[in-house]
């Protein structure tokens, strides 16, 4: 009989020269381009790679004029695609621009939502962009409060593009991506890695040999905690043999496919609402940065070792239609109490959360490769309510 009460679960990340993420640090380069220039511009915008092409397309109401074709350009160059051997020049791709301005239907509800005729608040007047639901989270695993599987393919993914760029292995090219499993004891506690598996573009002058004792001495040993790692964890590197072909010639990329590599690496439920390319009046980005707030905040102050919390908005309404919160039993006071806690310490109007970060701002294309949570450099991780919410332990 199997007794054996230990579990596995498994995250990914990729590379910023893996064709989704070229698209998601076009799209919120562009966001950024414009917000320098007009920050209340209304910006939907969306891009796609393939062989030798950029499109861009969406929906822009701004007073601000920008050389999108630069944006996208130096943004492909920055990225480090620089020649056609590496399956992308950012010099001679072809730019394709697609915009329309934004609908007037959803500016009547975003601009003067219903609520400010009922109670005159002027934090009322800005409804939310669209509906939804959005979801945070945050547990006590790591020290960012996030799950340990997502922020170590994070940290190993961003550890392969520095040593690329730093030339310490120079063979390497932009694209890859990376796979973590952690084991949990019967507690439920992260105890090990069970296996890493590590795929990265290379050029064919490099054996498979090499890239591998590379990968594990240069990209993974630095970042992953050795204690983790033991004799029994799995290393896949570059599993197929070979990764020559990489970025928008070995595959396409679109905006917004990888918002579970985005958030939380799919250890809890996700909305469905991608990121980038999006400015703040946009829920699907400022509640998802507002929810996480709320989570991390939460289980820094004790209320929780690990929470989960969906909002969910009507377009035009300020206030949210609904919070819940799962604490998986971990909770110090009931998810019902925690729900209506989270109701009083902290205003979830659109307006209100746009205020609190600062989110008129080019802040986004820093947003697009590694993550959106689990790093110290975004406002929406800071821990500033964790002494108001200790009071309701």
């Amino acid at each position: 009989m199997i007794q054996n009460k230990h579990r596995f679960f498994t995250s990914e990340s990729v590379t910023e020269g893996h064709p989704d993420k070229m698209c998601d640090q076009i799209s919120d380069a562009i966001l950024d381009a414009i917000l320098a220039k007009d920050p209340n511009a209304r910006v939907a915008c969306e891009s796609v790679v393939c062989t030798g092409t950029v499109f861009v397309m969406g929906q822009i109401t701004t007073t601000a004029v920008v050389d999108y074709a630069s944006i996208v350009r130096d943004t492909v160059r920055n990225i480090g695609y620089t020649r056609a051997k590496f399956g992308f020049d950012a010099d001679s791709c072809g730019v394709i621009i697609s915009l329309d301005k934004q609908s007037p239907d959803i500016a009547l509800g975003v601009d003067n939502s219903g609520e400010y005729k009922d109670r005159g608040e002027i934090l009322d007047l800005y409804g939310a962009g669209d509906q939804g639901m959005m979801f945070g989270y945050a547990c006590n695993e790591t020290p960012e409060l996030m799950p340990m599987a997502i922020m170590l393919a994070q940290k190993i993914s961003y550890r392969l593009a520095q040593v690329r760029k730093e030339g310490i292995l120079e063979y390497l090219r932009p694209d890859g991506k990376c796979q973590v499993t952690v084991e949990y004891d019967e507690n439920d506690n992260p105890c090990r890695i069970d296996t890493i598996v590590l795929s990265t573009q290379h050029s064919p002058t490099v054996d498979s040999a090499t890239i591998a004792q590379d990968m594990i001495t240069h990209v993974i040993r630095p970042v992953v905690p050795l204690d983790l790692l033991d004799e029994k964890t799995k290393y896949y590197i570059n599993p197929t043999g070979r990764f020559e072909i990489g970025g928008p010639a070995a595959d396409s990329g679109l905006t917004g496919r990888k918002i579970i590599v985005d958030t939380y690496g799919g250890y809890c439920a996700h909305g469905g609402g991608a990121f980038s390319g999006k400015d703040p009046t946009k829920v699907d980005r400022s509640a998802a940065y507002m929810a996480r707030y709320i989570c991390k905040n939460i289980v820094a102050a004790g209320l929780a070792d690990k929470i989960q919390v969906q909002v969910s908005y009507a377009i035009g309404r300020s206030k949210p239609v609904s919070i819940d919160v799962n604490t998986y039993g971990t909770g110090k006071v009931s998810d019902a109490v925690l729900s209506q806690i989270i109701g009083e310490e902290f205003d979830l109007r659109p307006r209100a959360i746009i205020e609190k970060f600062q989110l008129q701002r080019p802040i986004y294309l820093a947003t697009a490769s590694y993550g959106h949570f689990g790093r110290e450099e975004f406002a929406w991780e800071q821990l500033d309510k964790v002494n108001d919410l200790k009071k309701y332990i």
